[in-house]
């Protein structure tokens, strides 16, 4: 069974229309700013690739159900829209206890729950927001989307940090063909850009600390490289099979080849020195889609522009593409956007197919001396025109969860 993409939808901090964001990507804008969400002056780090002026109700018409909602499930509602009108849904033929959603969430509703903490530690049990429950909890963007559209199949939410999306699009196809679902929406959304998130991931040391240097922070692969910057946003996918969209006359944009996914079992969050993690989920998305490493012509890499992550990603490249990693293009969409956690494997997989569809790879920002150990060739510079055919695209998460899926152009 041939797994196809028939919609697509996201919200960065460049805005939700696809070509307007890679034409950004390709000009290598800046969507890295000074955090205007709260007050950060006292923060080791106070920028973000932040989406501001976001008006929910432009996505959320009733404004009842905008107040009962977390900031992460308007985000995924402003993705979901896109995607729903590439895919010509809802479609009234289709039986809806036939669409299935599958959309999950790294950190959930990280702003509500701080909000309602602080409420309630400062005056009283009886100041928490009756909504505090559905509006925290990450299965309920799922939730929230199936319900505003009728979508009776199966749902719920995967939450593995940096690899979530992935995993809903590897897990979400697996619906389909199991004869689960005919329709599958997919994807993450991720809203952590507050006190609580910031703080913890400053605490971490795992933030790029350049206040005085934003632009340049994020520097995946590069030589002085010291930590991400905290993106955020939402992408969204629909799934179904090839014979499902020819019925419908909906044209797929891009073929679900398959996925990989392992787990390191070494440490909370760093990963494994050689990679070994990451390299086993390459591998069996190569295994499930039936390809030798010399079939995929450029990976979207994980690349947050952490010393170890990106090291180590390196080395699992060379360890499962062997000969074929000196030639392998590689380039990371975190340079621009920032690493939005839950949503960044999704967001990175809609902008993977419209790579394929355009045939030009946009640049890795901000890499002006790669590191010597890291030897790929990372597209650099300028934009790369090139026929392309099969990409990959990485997703490596805390826990060590490692997740890699495959897409085509459809012959």
């Amino acid at each position: 069974m041939q797994i196809v993409v028939t919609g697509m939808g996201l919200l960065t901090p460049f805005g939700t229309d696809i070509n307007q964001v890679f034409e950004k990507l390709l000009a290598q804008e800046n969507a890295v700013k000074d955090i205007e969400s709260f007050p950060c002056e006292d923060f080791p780090v106070r920028f973000a690739a932040e989406i501001q002026d976001f008006d929910p109700e432009e996505y959320i018409p009733d404004k009842k159900k905008v107040r009962q909602t977390a900031r992460y499930i308007q985000y995924g509602m402003a993705a979901l829209e896109g995607a729903l009108e590439m895919a010509s849904l809802p479609d009234d033929s289709l039986d809806p206890t036939r669409i299935g959603v599958l959309v999950g969430s790294g950190m959930g509703g990280i702003d509500v729950f701080q909000e309602n903490v602080i409420r309630g530690h400062a005056r009283g049990p009886r100041r928490y927001n009756p909504f505090f429950i559905p509006m925290a909890i990450s299965n309920m963007q799922s939730g929230f989307m199936a319900l505003e559209n009728n979508f009776q199949g199966p749902n719920y939410s995967i939450s593995t940090a940096c690899a979530t999306g992935n995993h809903c699009i590897i897990e979400g196809a697996s619906w389909i063909e199991r004869g689960l679902v005919d329709v599958v929406i997919v994807g993450g959304s991720e809203s952590p850009i507050n006190e609580s998130g910031m703080g913890g991931f400053a605490a971490m040391k795992a933030l790029s600390t350049w206040n005085d240097d934003m632009e340049a922070a994020s520097r995946p692969f590069d030589r002085l490289r010291h930590g991400f910057v905290v993106g955020e946003g939402s992408g969204i996918l629909v799934l179904e099979s090839l014979d499902h969209a020819k019925k419908r006359g909906v044209e797929p944009l891009a073929k679900f080849m398959g996925g990989g996914m392992s787990c390191d079992a070494y440490h909370i969050t760093s990963p494994h020195p050689d990679g070994e993690g990451g390299a086993r989920a390459m591998q069996i998305a190569l295994d499930q889609a039936q390809l030798l490493p010399e079939h995929v012509d450029w990976i979207n890499a994980h690349g947050t522009s952490t010393k170890q992550g990106d090291l180590a990603e390196s080395r699992a490249i060379y360890s499962v593409f062997k000969n074929h990693g000196n030639d392998i293009l590689v380039h990371s969409t975190k340079s621009i956007l920032g690493h939005s956690l839950g949503a960044a494997a999704s967001i990175e997989a809609i902008l993977l197919i419209e790579t394929l569809r355009r045939g030009v790879l946009h640049p890795t920002k901000n890499l002006q001396d790669q590191d010597p150990e890291i030897k790929l060739s990372i597209v650099k510079g300028e934009p790369m025109e090139k026929k392309l055919e099969i990409g990959m695209s990485n997703a490596f998460g805390f826990g060590g969860h490692n997740s890699s899926v495959l897409f085509s152009n459809l012959p």
